[in-house]
């Protein structure tokens, strides 16, 4: 066989060894998508939808209302977001705009170590202090609470938020920059006014990926949020005790019988719980695929 010939063969090979790798990964995806159906499905049917859309979680009396659960996962992302949203462009505006090539190359690998903290290490993190602190300065009953998850989620949340962000304002051509110093504009006026909002589209999908990781989050949120499957519409129900759907599922699944109508609730909230994270990525994506075709940030 001839070297030309060979090489081609190992060119085929490896086209064909990452093509398969690709549509495997879509597969997996489906095939997880499928298997929450095939469990989950069955809920929808045993109960009525009154009761799956219903205000109480209380499943030794047959009551599934996942209301509770899904606007406490809700509630604990939303503040999380609130959180990490300026904290994160802040700190991605000054590692990409202000802070010296040094710095850069030191802060960069810090944050994105950041993100490799076991969630479950975060939760003992918030249980041993965190949520003491947050009892001791609210004077709330219990520090155990939803604003204790929303902290802890938006320093989970920070890592992603701040290396998205800081790849979009790092993706504005530095002609933008120049025209608005050029002008007479300073470096803050021309952060602030000319660069963040050219990178919108870029910390836009941020956010929604940030959102993303925060509302799948279970370990610490099990740990941080009181795990109260109560409906969060007072005022104060930032600092009251919550239940998000991933620590349901993660606090009950071990105990129900298979096939019973609470095991096939459980999945149901899985399905709710994809159904909601695959559209927060397909807003991010339309963001960015949005700015792309009206000819933005290449």
């Amino acid at each position: 066989m001839s070297k030309t010939a060979s090489t081609s063969w190992r060119e085929f090979l490896v086209e064909a060894f990452i093509r398969v790798m690709g549509f495997s990964t879509i597969g997996f995806v489906l095939l997880i998508f499928l298997f929450l159906l095939r469990e989950g499905l069955p809920a929808f049917f045993l109960s009525p939808l009154s009761n799956v859309f219903g205000t109480h979680w209380y499943p030794t009396f047959n009551l599934f209302g996942t209301l509770p659960l899904i606007l406490g996962s809700l509630l604990v992302t939303l503040g999380a977001i609130a959180i990490a949203l300026p904290l994160g462009v802040t700190t991605a505006v000054f590692v990409r705009e202000v802070a010296p090539p040094w710095a850069r190359e030191v802060l960069k690998p810090m944050i994105e170590v950041l993100a490799g903290i076991p969630s479950v290490v975060l939760g003992f993190f918030g249980m041993t202090l965190v949520a003491p602190a947050v009892q001791q300065v609210l004077g709330v009953p219990t520090g155990l609470t939803a604003f204790t998850g929303a902290l802890i989620l938006a320093y989970m949340a920070l890592p992603t938020l701040i290396s998205v962000a800081e790849d979009a304002l790092d993706s504005v051509p530095m002609a933008y920059r120049n025209a608005g110093l050029a002008m007479g504009a300073t470096q803050w006026q021309t952060i602030w006014r000319v660069v963040v909002p050219a990178a919108r589209s870029g910390i836009l999908t941020a956010v929604m990926l940030g959102m993303g990781r925060a509302i799948g989050e279970t370990m610490a949120v099990l740990m941080v949020t009181g795990n109260a499957a109560r409906m969060p519409l007072t005022p104060d129900s930032l600092f009251q005790p919550v239940r998000t759907m991933t620590a349901t599922v993660a606090a009950e699944m071990g105990e129900v019988a298979r096939g019973s109508t609470h095991y096939h609730m459980l999945f149901a909230v899985g399905i709710i719980l994809f159904v909601l994270t695959f559209f927060i990525n397909l807003t991010a994506a339309r963001a960015m695929f949005e700015k792309r075709r009206r000819g933005g940030l290449r």
